[in-house]
């Protein structure tokens, strides 16, 4: 299927690894030029360069911290015209509610909710006026069935997604979309580390702790970031122009719920 988005623009924040990398990646490979960031330069240049060589598309990127406004307005000035944003970042560490003070919930609120409201902010003008725009933010599923030790990231994510509801209403009048993609348990460098800390809690095997998750989930896997990847460029592309304010869960089934 061709997803009628060759020659556009997107900027994918966090996309050195893991799942953001995987939407950039799908992005690139339908044609659109991507603009890549990331806290680690090597990282991000080695993905630049590895995703430059499968594609027809033109591969930049701004190393640092996407938390900051000074990378924020870097990453938007490399970008120019903006026609897709994947807005991403990595979730906050997890822990016991008790432990964690104002600085910590200052923090979590600035990376997986103020910042993509932010770059959302900054890049809506442009698509309003263009008749065509693409938000899509990575959350979690979380935001449906919280998790206990990611109160920061449940916290955060779920204010991200109660602003996103309202705004994308006022949007879609204009043929922009704005939706959120939920991931449940996928093979990341993020999925690995809270399973290290599960096996170390329990004092058992991080192979063990994986073995009992991918059992518990229906499709009894984790999921790829590639099939992550390949669900984000559809959510951009001319095709789902009348899905919006959604909150997509990708995550095997794992969600009990019927809605």
């Amino acid at each position: 299927m061709d997803l009628g988005i060759k020659g556009k623009r997107a900027v994918i924040c966090a996309s050195s690894r893991g799942l953001g990398r995987a939407c950039a990646e799908a992005l690139a490979m339908e044609g659109v030029d991507v603009i890549l960031n990331g806290r680690t330069e090597d990282t991000l240049k080695r993905t630049a360069d590895e995703i430059a060589a499968k594609c027809d598309a033109a591969v930049s990127y701004v190393a640092g911290d996407i938390s900051t406004v000074a990378v924020r307005d870097a990453l938007l000035a490399k970008a120019g015209k903006v026609d897709i944003l994947v807005n991403n970042a990595g979730g906050p560490p997890p822990g016991n509610y008790t432990d964690w003070e104002r600085e910590d919930w200052l923090a979590a609120l600035e990376q997986n909710m103020i910042t993509p409201i932010m770059l959302t902010k900054a890049v809506m003008p442009a698509m309003i006026d263009q008749g065509w725009g693409r938000v899509v933010n990575i959350t979690s599923a979380a935001v449906k069935a919280p998790i206990p030790i990611l109160g920061l990231s449940n916290g955060a994510r779920a204010g991200l997604t109660g602003f996103i509801a309202g705004l994308s209403r006022q949007v879609a009048q204009h043929g922009v979309t704005i939706n959120s993609l939920l991931p449940g348990p996928f093979d990341t460098d993020r999925l690995n580390e809270n399973l290290s800390i599960a096996a170390k809690s329990q004092g058992v095997a991080v192979e063990e702790i994986a073995k009992q998750r991918r059992a518990g989930n229906p499709a009894r896997r984790f999921g790829t970031p590639e099939e992550f990847g390949a669900y984000c460029a559809f959510i951009c592309s001319q095709h789902a122009g009348y899905v919006t304010g959604q909150n997509l869960l990708l995550d095997g089934g794992a969600y009990p719920g019927t809605l």
